[in-house]
C-alpha cells in the first residue's frame, strides 16, 4: 500500500514537470489574492489577442492568429481550471484573514447602527408621550395657562419631528447596510469571484473543442487575396511604418506572454514543493517498521488517506499550470516566428525603398547630364543671342518638367493616383493662375518665328517703344515719344504681360522679321492747269535721287522677306498718286526709308523736293495747307 501511494505521488510530480529533489523549505502555498491576481493577468493577456487580430494584414498573419487563437483559448481555460481547483483546496479561512476581519468590523458597525436606531425609537416615543401629556393639560387649562402651554406644545412638537426624522434616517441606513451585508457576504468568496471573472470571458461560456464543440472562426483585417505590394515611395514608407508598429506590438505580446509564464511558475513552484513533501512523507511511512498493533496501523492508514486527499487536490491545481506552461512556450515560439517574419518583410521593404531611391537618383543624374549637354550644344552651335536665350529657357522648363514628373511617378503608389493628382493640380492652377498661365503661353508665341525680339521697335496697345527684355511672364519696352521716325526715348520703361497677345484690343505691331524700313509720304496740291505728267516726273526724280543711295539695302530686305515668307511685299520703289480736288491737283509721293536714318533721309528728300518746286517753270502750289512729310500708318480693323 505504501509503495502504491508513493508511485502515485511520483507520477503526479513527474507529470507536472517538476523534480522532487533539491528544495526542503518550500514557499507558502498561493492564497486567494494570488489566484485572483493571476486570473486578472490571464484575462488581460487573453484580451491582447484582439490586437493581434488587427495586425493580420496578410494571409500568413492570419495563419499565426489562427494558431494563437487556439492556444490562447486553451491557456485561459487552464487558468480558470487552476483557480477552481485552488478554490476547492484552500481551507475555509486560508488566505481570507483580512476579509474575515473586515467582515467582523462591518458586523460591529452594523450592530452599533442598530443600537442607535433603537435609541432613536425610544427618544421618539418619549417625545411623543410628553407631547400627548401637554395636549391633555392644554385641554383642561385656564386662559392664562393656555398661553404658556401652547408654547410648550409647539416646542414638544418640534422635538418630535426632529426625533422622527433622525429615527427614519437611521432606519434607512440599517436597511441599506443589511442588504449590502447580505450581498457582500455572498460575493466575497473565492468561488464567487472566479465565477464573476469567468463571465467576462465569452469564450469560456462555449464548450471547448476537446469537449466536442466547434472552434470559433477567427476573423482578421486581411482578405483572402494577397495584399498588393506598394509601388510608390510614399506607399513603401507607409509600409515600413506599419511593419515597425507590427513588430513593436508583437514584442509587447511576447513580453506579456513571458510575464504570464513567470506568474504561472511562481504559483506552480510552491504547489510542486508540497507534492515533494508528500512524496518524502510517503517514503518516511514506508521505511517505518511493520507493526501488528491495530492502533498504529489505523494511524498510518489515516495519514495515507490524508496524503492521498491532499495529493488529489494539489494535482488538480498543478496539472493545469503544467499544461499551461507547455502551451505558453508554444505561444511564445509562434509570436517569435511571426516577429521574425515581420522583420524579414521590413528588411525586404527597406531594400526596395533603397533601390527605388537609387533609381530615382540615377534618373535625375541622367537628366542633369542631358541638360548640361544641351546647354553646351546651345552655346556651341547657336550664335544668335536672342535665340540662345530662348533655347536656354526652353531647356530649363523641360528639365523641371521631367524632374517633377519623375518624382511624382516615383512617390505615387499607382499611376491612377498620379493622373488624378495631375488633373486636380492642373485644374487648380488653371483657375487660380489663369493669367500667369496665359502669360507663359504668350511668351512662347512672342519668341516664335515671327515673334518679338530684344531690340525690335513695336507698338503695343498704342504705346510705341523698343523691346528691352522678354521674360517668361511679361515684357518691357523702352517708350518712345511717338511713332514718327524722329521720335526719341521718353525715359520710361513700360511693362506688359505676355497674355496681351490673346487680348483682341491689345494691338501688338512690329516690323516684319528681317526688315527695317518704314513708308513716308508727301502731299502737294498744284494748280489745275499744271502739267500733271511734268509735275509727277519732277517730284519723283527728286525722291529717286535720294532713294538711289540706299536702294540696294531695301532690295536686300525685300528679297529676304520673299525668301522666308513669300512674294507679299510687292515693289519697294517710290510711288506717286494723283487725285483731283476742289482746289487743284493733289500729288502724293510715297517712298520707303530705313528706320536708322529716317530723319536724315526725310531732311534730304525735303530739300530735294523744295529745289524741284523752285525750278523753272516753278510749280504753283494752291490750297491753305502747307506741304508736309508724314509717316504712312497702316489702317486697322478698329
Amino acid at each position: 500500500m505504501f509503495r502504491a501511494v508513493h508511485i502515485l505521488l511520483l507520477l503526479v510530480v513527474l507529470t507536472s514537470g517538476i523534480g522532487i529533489s533539491g528544495q526542503t523549505s518550500p514557499p507558502a502555498v498561493p492564497d486567494s489574492r494570488a489566484v485572483i491576481s493571476y486570473l486578472n493577468k490571464s484575462i488581460s493577456w487573453y484580451r491582447h489577442l484582439s490586437l493581434e487580430e488587427q495586425l493580420a494584414t496578410e494571409p500568413r498573419d492570419v495563419l499565426f492568429v489562427n494558431e494563437n487563437r487556439q492556444l490562447a483559448e486553451q491557456i485561459i481555460r487552464l487558468s480558470f481550471d487552476f483557480a477552481n481547483a485552488e478554490a476547492v483546496s484552500l481551507p475555509p479561512d486560508g488566505g481570507a484573514q483580512d476579509e474575515d476581519e473586515m467582515a467582523v468590523t462591518g458586523q460591529r458597525r452594523f450592530e452599533a447602527l442598530q443600537a442607535a436606531t433603537a435609541k432613536a425609537d425610544n427618544q421618539v416615543k418619549q417625545a411623543q408621550a410628553e407631547l400627548d401629556s401637554l395636549k391633555v393639560q392644554l385641554d383642561g387649562a385656564t386662559v392664562k395657562q393656555r398661553r404658556s402651554l401652547r408654547g410648550a406644545v409647539a416646542t414638544a412638537q418640534g422635538e418630535v419631528e426632529i426625533a422622527t426624522t433622525r429615527r427614519n434616517m437611521l432606519r434607512s441606513l440599517v436597511e441599506f447596510a443589511s442588504g449590502a451585508t447580505g450581498k457582500g457576504s455572498q460575493g466575497n468568496t473565492l468561488s464567487a469571484q472566479i465565477e464573476q471573472l469567468e463571465r467576462t470571458v465569452p469564450v469560456l461560456t462555449r464548450p471547448s473543442r476537446n469537449q466536442g464543440g466547434e472552434a470559433r472562426p477567427v476573423t482578421s483585417s486581411a482578405s483572402s487575396a494577397a495584399k498588393q505590394k506598394p509601388n510608390g515611395i510614399v506607399g513603401i514608407v507607409s509600409e515600413l511604418f506599419a511593419l515597425s508598429r507590427k513588430s513593436k506590438s508583437l514584442g509587447e505580446a511576447i513580453q506579456l506572454t513571458n510575464g504570464l509564464a513567470d506568474s504561472g511558475n511562481e504559483l506552480l513552484t510552491p504547489l510542486a514543493a508540497a507534492l515533494r513533501q508528500m512524496a518524502q512523507r510517503v517514503d518516511e511511512l514506508s521505511n517505518q517498521a511493520d507493526s501488528s498493533d491495530p492502533a498504529v496501523l489505523k494511524q498510518q492508514k489515516a495519514q495515507l488517506d490524508t496524503l492521498i486527499g491532499q495529493a488529489k487536490q494539489n494535482s488538480a491545481a498543478v496539472l493545469p499550470l503544467s499544461k499551461q506552461k507547455v502551451l505558453l512556450d508554444q505561444y511564445q515560439r509562434s509570436l517569435t516566428d511571426w516577429k521574425k517574419a515581420v522583420r524579414n518583410d521590413y528588411k525586404d521593404t527597406l531594400g526596395d525603398l533603397a533601390v527605388r531611391l537609387g533609381v530615382i537618383a540615377v534618373v535625375l543624374v541622367v537628366f542633369l547630364v542631358f541638360s548640361g549637354m544641351w546647354r553646351r550644344a546651345i552655346f556651341r552651335y547657336v550664335r544668335d543671342t536672342k535665340r540662345r536665350s530662348q533655347l536656354l529657357v526652353i531647356r530649363r522648363i523641360v528639365l523641371w518638367f521631367m524632374v517633377v514628373v519623375t518624382v511624382a511617378v516615383a512617390f505615387a503608389s499607382q499611376l491612377g493616383s498620379v493622373a488624378t493628382f495631375a488633373g486636380l493640380l492642373t485644374a487648380g492652377v488653371a483657375v487660380a493662375l489663369q493669367n500667369v498661365v496665359l502669360s507663359v503661353v504668350g511668351y512662347f508665341l512672342l519668341i516664335g518665328k515671327y515673334g518679338i525680339h530684344v531690340g525690335d521697335r513695336v507698338q503695343i496697345a498704342g504705346v510705341t517703344g523698343e523691346v528691352v527684355e522678354i521674360g517668361l511672364v511679361r515684357l518691357h519696352l523702352m517708350e518712345w515719344g511717338s511713332s514718327d521716325s524722329d521720335a526719341q526715348p521718353t525715359g520710361r520703361v513700360v511693362a506688359f504681360p505676355n497674355s496681351i497677345v490673346f487680348q483682341p484690343t491689345g494691338g501688338v505691331f512690329k516690323q516684319i522679321p528681317g526688315t527695317n524700313y518704314v513708308w513716308h509720304e508727301v502731299t502737294l496740291t498744284v494748280a489745275p492747269e499744271s502739267d500733271f505728267r511734268a509735275v509727277e516726273e519732277r517730284l519723283l526724280s527728286a525722291v529717286e535721287s535720294v532713294y538711289s543711295e540706299y536702294r540696294d539695302r531695301i532690295d536686300r530686305q525685300r528679297k529676304h522677306v520673299e525668301k522666308t515668307i513669300g512674294p507679299t511685299l510687292g515693289s519697294l520703289n517710290p510711288q506717286s498718286r494723283l487725285r483731283l480736288t476742289k482746289v487743284g491737283l493733289e500729288v502724293v509721293i510715297r517712298y520707303p526709308l530705313e528706320l536708322a536714318t529716317a530723319s536724315e533721309l526725310d531732311d534730304r528728300i525735303t530739300r530735294k523736293l523744295l529745289d524741284a518746286i523752285e525750278q523753272p517753270p516753278k510749280l504753283m502750289l494752291v490750297g491753305t495747307e502747307s506741304p508736309s512729310i508724314q509717316q504712312v500708318v497702316p489702317t486697322t480693323g478698329n
